[in-house]
């Protein structure tokens, strides 16, 4: 049977399409856009087509494979947008990789977003929006991220001063922003911006080094790209700026590129430089970088290959982004150009007539966020991972430390230790520069404001000599000032000008007068007594303190000795009042005990208060002695006794001090004591007191203002009704002072805390760091030897600082245990008697009476005396009227004589159960027994 030549045909054409189906790849036109020229654009090329070819020999299963189409951009930004435009126009590229640099992307990406081409490039410059252009993405890591560890740098060594050299172009100025905010997290300042045009001249870029060189910052952190960056090196070895204590750190795409550079520029100009870079395993590139020299060397074989940097990993790792997103597409893919209808009587430029990529939507949404391996790109976004941070020794770089986000700064990957490596710093010296230099030019000589004061001259003094006009000023804090800037490790030249009016006859105005003209550029520093405080830190910044702080009073002083009631004082109010009220209550506990039973408690209402008051004070000098029938009531005033005895033997101890030892107190010991007597107070002219003082609420009429110890003196000495003042309101500085001088005086109240006196400099100024340092070598070595010479010794005055305020009074604290021990024994017999006695009257209780019949039957129960229990001396005289009813046998005559003999000792008790009340019992009741 012969097969029909149609059916075979159709036949053939099925066992071509399968075939098609299994080995045919569709190609996918991308372009390709580099400055051929340049050693960049050479290794980008070079990788960039190793990885196309790594790509499809790991993954020939793939049904697309992409066909690079490269432009050269000739190094010019007209010329990119041209390439970008015959690539879209003439090859309909679905994406274009490239150009390398921010201000060729910048054209670019533009093309990219008109026609819905991805755009992938390395260009690092933040400028370059991945909000605003949604088809770019950036295969390079964001300049902005290596800010992280160059701060982190700059923090470690503590500089607290930059200057910013930046190239004058999208890539350079797009980081300018950034840096300063970055640095002002760290309250570091950008104290200069020098912008340098790529094509300026060597002479205008030295110019410009040399204007940097006059200024004190020393640390400068060079932003561009390399071409400028080495011209630029060379300039700064010329005017004698790669020396030591200067410090050059440079960004990322420099320290990238250091292997373009000739060795002899880098051993001649970059010495000491330290520079952060993108970090990758050298032995994860060992092998790579075998292959891609081969590679390179083919390509080009009349050039030296360079080395391979992360620019060049990154192309190779974009090509594998790309090529996986355009399989991924897969049956979506159109790889034409869809027109924008227009309205003919429109211009139509070469973009509307190129149209837009149908391709293109789809295939940004996956290469935006893409991750394999370290390559992780989210939002268009390439993510840091770890820097390298190097520095420049010899013809290379040495790695002295790393960072990463999660641990920061770090020796090693390994050792996570928060430090870096020695770094060789310019001028071949491993010590660390501090960040700035003074000039030593007279045009840079420290205008220093001080006070101008008649009095208190120990602490500063100022005068202008009429005749040489030369201004000389002495005192404590000048001589402070002084041994501080001797300990700078460098020179400083300085001059006084006292803060005076044009006449030059008075002060300018208030201390914080002067710190603000301070912060107003009229001086570099004020040196004097100017007190720490919040207000004036927010305008200047001071160094650490250099006295003691705090504020209080100064008063006079009067012996306790000569008062006619010094006896008062041994006891403090509250234990006076405390005894008092237990010699009530112990009273009180004794008369309820021995009411019923002792006839020495009964009497006329007058009678037992008085008995009652007498019987507890007589405690005090032992002279109780009354008889006490109840055993309750001699346990109480056996610990009550004691009790007396402890508080008797400290006030007697206590009395005898006072009236031995010379006891100052002061007159008053509370500034609102003062205010609530409408007396008046004194405080220093120009001081920060008058506010506070006002604060508390006195009035103008109570503050009185003086110059000088003197007045301070005689102020005190009158006192508030005489036209003084009843105390002096200072800084504990002038106090130590004073006191050292007059010592019928001392400081009293509480200190209010201040942060004592410091020298202040304008905001910012790099000098407070190191003077504050300084401060404290001063303060440890120097300050007594400095403070003796002003103030005197610690023995000029035999009250030192003052008389010494004796205080012997005792405290109610000191007696709570044996308070707490007679209050409970007493109120425990109290508790005892009281229930033993209404069990003897349940009987009452149980009745069928009113509540107050039953309370007025047991009151008048109470009232009556128990004769079941009498004393001895009772007994006897019962015993002496019934004679009659006792015979004269030889036990009664026996009786009697002991009976005699007992009633004489106080001690003795006929209470129920004694054998001398059992013994009257017999008596009584059988008078008649032999």
């Amino acid at each position: 049977m012969m097969i029909n030549s149609h059916h075979m045909l159709i036949f053939v054409h099925i066992i071509i399409s399968l075939l098609c189906l299994v080995h045919c790849k569709t190609n996918v036109e991308i372009g390709v856009i580099l400055d051929m020229n340049t050693s960049v654009g050479k290794m980008s090329k070079t990788c960039i087509s190793m990885a196309i070819d790594d790509f499809y020999r790991k993954h020939d299963n793939y049904t697309t494979v992409i066909r690079p189409h490269f432009r050269n951009s000739k190094q010019d930004n007209v010329h990119a947008a041209s390439a970008a435009i015959d690539l879209l126009k003439n090859v309909q590229v679905m994406a274009i990789m490239g150009p390398t640099t921010s201000a060729q992307a910048d054209f670019v990406i533009d093309i990219g977003d008109k026609s819905k081409v991805p755009i992938i490039s390395p260009a690092t410059s933040p400028s370059l929006s991945l909000t605003d252009n949604l088809y770019f993405v950036r295969s390079a890591h964001d300049s902005t991220s290596q800010l992280k560890p160059i701060v982190d740098v700059i923090k470690y060594f503590n500089w607290k001063e930059v200057v910013f050299v930046y190239e004058d172009d999208e890539y350079g100025r797009g980081l300018v922003p950034y840096l300063s905010d970055a640095m002002m997290n760290i309250s570091t300042k950008v104290m200069h911006q020098t912008v340098i045009h790529p094509s300026a001249s060597d002479d205008w870029i030295r110019s410009e080094l040399y204007k940097l060189k006059t200024m004190q910052t020393r640390v400068f952190v060079v932003h561009a790209l390399p071409e400028l960056a080495s011209r630029l090196f060379k300039r700064v070895k010329e005017t004698g700026m790669m020396e030591e204590g200067y410090v050059w750190i440079i960004t990322e795409v420099i320290t990238s590129r250091l292997h373009g550079f000739d060795r002899a520029d880098i051993e001649s100009s970059l010495q000491g430089v330290v520079g952060v870079k993108s970090y990758i395993p050298r032995y994860k590139l060992i092998e790579f970088e075998k292959r891609w020299k081969r590679e390179f060397w083919k390509q080009y074989p009349e050039d030296d290959p360079t080395e391979l940097d992360m620019f060049g990993i990154w192309s190779y790792d974009a090509v594998f982004a790309l090529a996986m997103a355009v399989e991924k597409v897969g049956n979506e893919i159109n790889t034409t150009f869809k027109r924008v209808k227009r309205d003919s009587r429109e211009l139509i430029s070469d973009l509307d007539a190129i149209g837009v990529s149908e391709m293109g939507p789809s295939l940004i949404r996956l290469i935006r966020n893409t991750q394999f391996g370290d390559f992780h790109i989210v939002d268009g976004q390439l993510q840091p991972s770890v820097y390298e941070i190097v520095n420049v020794i010899g013809k290379g770089e040495k790695s002295i430390g790393f960072w990463s986000p999660e641990t920061g700064i770090s020796k090693t990957l390994t050792n996570q230790m928060k430090v870096l490596k020695p770094v060789m710093w310019p001028g071949d010296t491993y010590v660390i520069p501090k960040g700035w230099e003074m000039p030593t030019n007279n045009a840079n000589i420290l205008r220093i404001g001080v006070p101008a004061k008649g009095g208190f001259a120990q602490f500063i003094d100022a005068n202008t000599d009429p005749q040489t006009k030369q201004v000389v000023v002495t005192g404590f804090c000048v001589d402070v000032f002084d041994a501080v800037v001797g300990e700078l490790p460098y020179a400083v030249k300085y001059e006084y000008i006292p803060f005076v009016t044009p006449d030059g006859m008075k002060p300018a105005g208030s201390y914080t007068d002067l710190v603000f003209n301070l912060s107003d550029g009229k001086f570099d520093a004020v040196v004097g007594d100017i007190t720490i405080l919040a207000d004036r830190s927010d305008r200047v910044d001071f160094t650490l303190p250099y006295t003691e702080a705090g504020v209080s009073l100064i008063v006079p002083i009067k012996d306790e000795r000569k008062s006619a009631w010094i006896f008062m004082k041994p006891l403090k109010t509250e234990l006076w009042i405390t005894t008092g009220a237990f010699f009530i209550y112990i009273g009180f506990v004794v008369w309820f005990i021995e009411h019923r039973v002792n006839e020495e408690f009964r009497g006329t209402s007058e009678d037992q208060v008085g008995m009652l008051l007498w019987f507890s004070f007589s405690t005090i000098v032992y002279a109780h002695r009354a008889t006490l029938i109840s055993n309750l009531s001699r346990f109480v005033v056996i610990v009550w006794v004691f009790v007396v005895l402890v508080l008797t033997s400290s006030y007697t101890a206590s009395l005898t001090s006072m009236l031995t030892v010379q006891q100052l107190q002061p007159s008053y010991t509370d500034i609102y004591e003062i205010l609530r007597n409408g007396e008046s107070v004194g405080y220093q002219e120009g001081s920060y007191v008058r506010d506070m003082l006002k604060g508390m609420n006195f009035s103008d009429d109570q503050l009185k203002v003086y110059s000088t110890f003197e007045d301070y003196n005689n102020a005190l000495a009158l006192g508030s009704k005489n036209g003084g003042v009843s105390a002096i309101m200072d800084e504990v500085p002038y106090i130590r002072v004073f006191l050292a001088k007059y010592c019928n005086y001392t400081m009293t109240g509480p200190v209010y805390k201040t942060a004592g006196f410091g020298f202040a400099f304008t905001k910012g100024s790099s000098l407070v760091h190191d003077m504050s340092h300084a401060v404290l070598k001063v303060t440890e070595e120097k300050m007594l030897n400095i403070s003796n010479q002003w103030f005197g010794t610690a023995d000029s005055c035999d009250q030192q600082n003052g008389p010494k305020v004796n205080s012997d009074q005792l405290r109610l604290d000191s007696f709570k245990g044996l308070f707490l021990i007679a209050g409970l024994s007493s109120t425990l017999a109290f508790l005892i008697f009281f229930f033993r006695f209404l069990h003897q009257n349940r009987e009452i209780l149980s009745s069928q009476d009113s509540f107050s019949q039953k309370i007025a039957a047991i009151l008048k129960t109470f009232d009556v005396k128990d004769e079941s229990r009498k004393s001895n001396h009772e007994v006897v005289e019962e015993v002496n009227n019934n004679n009659s009813n006792i015979n004269n046998s030889p036990a009664v005559s026996v009786f009697h004589q002991e009976a005699g003999m007992f009633s004489h000792d106080e001690g003795f008790s006929t209470a129920p159960g004694t054998p001398f009340h059992d013994t009257i019992q017999a008596l009584e009741i059988a008078p008649n027994t032999p």
